[in-house]
């Protein structure tokens, strides 16, 4: 497969082969398969963990203000 044009892609362009990309996975009866079972299990210790209430949830905005101040360069 050949990358080397894309680059020279719209956005627009860019963008729909993106979802188009996209759309592939998520309709590839295949990758099910590619997730490993531990993962699997992991995911579903922490649903019984936020089911149970022993897990706290952060909204989207307070997550991204909690990253930048952790990213964030001291000025100087």
């Amino acid at each position: 497969m050949h990358t080397d044009n894309i680059a020279t892609l719209s956005l627009a362009q860019r963008l729909q082969m993106m979802e188009s990309l996209w759309d592939s996975l998520t309709n590839d009866a295949n990758i099910a398969t590619a997730i490993p079972a531990w993962h699997e299990e992991v995911l579903a210790q922490r649903a019984q963990r936020l089911d149970a209430g022993l897990e706290s949830i952060s909204s989207w905005s307070d997550v991204k203000q909690r990253i930048r101040e952790q990213t964030e360069k001291p000025n100087g």
